[in-house]
């Protein structure tokens, strides 16, 4: 008895971690709402990197610093006023996952330094091959951690919005789009197929 109970308490914590859904985040924009699902499977770095800034409420009234309509849409590091936010330390690059920067999908952002990604991210626009690991300059690529499975209509409308360059930022919104809150969802969505 003792044993089948064993067993069958097993079988239930192992059929719980196979359903157990990956994390999703919720960001609110002033052009309207994107659900992400993020793939801690493939990408648990970067996965956790970004899901401590959302639950410290780093993303907040943030906005979308660099549009480009045919490659991508990027955000997680200014404020309205192109101010810059203190961020926490770099993580290490997680481009060869076996990810692909496809169109929806959610990548880091980071500089020259292949390990140097922080707070911020993009989302693809189009199938972006060459920012895959390695990359065709010999770079370590970009670590694609999640996709857009709600909201594709409002990434299209923040790809098409009117940029302008101003100061160090280039192809940025002339009217602002803010990230009006970034939130972990208690209860996953189920993605549109």
């Amino acid at each position: 008895m003792h044993q089948k109970l064993m067993t069958a308490l097993v079988g239930l914590a192992l059929s719980g971690a196979v359903l157990a859904a990956e994390p999703q985040v919720e960001l609110k924009t002033t052009m309207g709402d994107i659900v992400l699902e993020l793939d801690h499977d493939k990408a648990p770095k970067s996965v956790d990197n970004f899901l401590a800034y959302v639950k410290s409420g780093y993303y907040k009234n943030t906005i979308f610093h660099r549009v480009i309509d045919g490659f991508m849409i990027q955000g997680g590091g200014y404020d309205e006023k192109l101010k810059g936010k203190p961020t926490n330390k770099p993580i290490p690059l997680e481009a060869s996952n076996g990810l692909h920067n496809v169109k929806y999908s959610l990548a880091m952002a980071r500089m020259g330094d292949p390990n140097s990604a922080t707070s911020q991210w993009f989302i693809n626009v189009e199938d972006n091959a060459g920012l895959d690991a390695p990359g065709p300059d010999g770079s370590g690529g970009y670590a694609v951690f999640g996709k857009v499975i709600k909201g594709q209509e409002t990434v299209d409308k923040i790809k098409a919005v009117l940029v302008d360059d101003k100061g160090m930022f280039q192809n940025l919104p002339v009217v602002p789009v803010v990230v009006k809150s970034a939130t972990i969802l208690k209860t996953p969505i189920q993605p549109k197929q």
